[in-house]
């Protein structure tokens, strides 16, 4: 009978440890199945970012994973996690940074829940919007033409008081973030709000006593900008610029000449240059152009705002090409200085 017993408990523990192993096989082959589909890392790290359109399908998010193979190492696998958690329901568009290893399950949330990475975008010299827009469209989803569009609504931007022509003062150099998707109004919206943060009570009345509106101040900027390789001399150069506007003397400037001839090669202004007809030839209209000629820095706008005191009304180019100026206060010594600049342009052999 002991004996019996025995071999009973032999046999069903036998039985028990058979179904404790299957058990945990199954278990064994569920869990990696888990891991397999939502854990294991899947991304190669060869790709940055995945971009996903506005109004993709998860049909065209497929399309694109087809045709970037080196993005995940195994796209079946996502294929598995991402109809298990929905993903065809709850595409969001975004920029999404893909770091080396990524599961499926978080790369999938972040595309679920819209959690994309900022672009942060730094803009400063840009000479007119066109190349603004074409910066902006090669860092953004939409096109150039999309953000000209919107820089061209006069519906638009004269809501906020500017024009066609004057609306690129709107931009306030910096470094800013956006989201890849944002549509060029958001975008357009966000950049009129950051103006009037910068444009304070404190410098629209320094502005004001140099008789100019934030937007005059930032056109003169954008000249002194163009003019001044050193930022030491852009106080120096507003306040010429300053003496000439309140004498009603022509400004004269040869950037602005450079720009209505849309030849940025121009290293000398000669007389064909400065018989161009346009609002923007300050050798044959008064005052200010009517919008700025590049995208100035916030330190020309400053140096327009807080001038060097001085009663230059003139300036020249240095003959030691340095890139700095010869200023006068006298007709007679500019043609001094013009003078040495235009024998040292030819001496080198620089004639247009």
């Amino acid at each position: 009978m002991i004996l019996e017993h025995q071999k009973g408990v032999k046999k069903r523990t036998k039985i028990i440890l058979a179904i404790l192993l299957i058990c945990l096989f199954v278990g064994g082959i569920y869990a990696y199945s888990i891991y397999s589909t939502y854990l294991k890392p899947n991304t190669t790290g060869k790709q940055t970012y995945l971009f996903v359109r506005t109004g993709w399908t998860y049909e065209d998010l497929l399309q694109e994973l087809r045709s970037k193979p080196d993005l995940l190492k195994d796209l079946s696998s996502f294929e598995k996690a991402a109809k298990k958690m929905n993903l065809s329901n709850g595409i969001k568009p975004g920029r999404y940074a893909l770091t080396k290893g990524m599961n499926n399950r978080t790369l999938i949330n972040k595309i679920k829940s819209g959690n994309q990475d900022p672009v942060e975008l730094k803009f400063q010299n840009i000479r007119k919007k066109e190349n603004f827009a074409a910066y902006l469209a090669k860092n953004l989803e939409a096109d150039s033409t999309a953000f000209i569009k919107v820089l061209d609504s006069t519906a638009l931007i004269e809501k906020y008081g500017f024009n066609t022509e004057n609306v690129y003062t709107l931009f306030i150099p910096n470094t800013y973030d956006f989201y890849w998707n944002i549509t060029p109004v958001a975008f357009f919206e966000k950049m009129q709000k950051n103006y009037d943060k910068f444009w304070t009570a404190e410098r629209k009345a320094k502005a004001a006593k140099q008789a100019l509106s934030p937007i005059q101040a930032t056109i003169l900027a954008s000249i002194v900008d163009w003019e001044a390789l050193y930022d030491k001399e852009m106080p120096t150069i507003a306040q010429l610029y300053l003496n000439r506007l309140h004498q009603g003397i022509l400004l004269q400037a040869d950037p602005t000449v450079i720009y209505a001839n849309n030849d940025f090669t121009i290293k000398r202004v000669t007389g064909v240059h400065l018989s161009i007809d346009s609002k923007y030839n300050t050798y044959k209209y008064a005052g200010l152009p009517p919008g700025p000629i590049m995208m100035p820095s916030i330190k020309a706008i400053e140096a327009v705002l807080n001038p060097e005191q001085n009663k230059y009304l003139y300036m020249c180019a240095k003959e030691d090409f340095s890139g700095y100026h010869n200023f006068a206060e006298t007709r007679e010594q500019h043609e001094i200085n013009g003078r040495k600049y235009r024998e040292a342009l030819n001496k080198r052999k620089i004639f247009k």
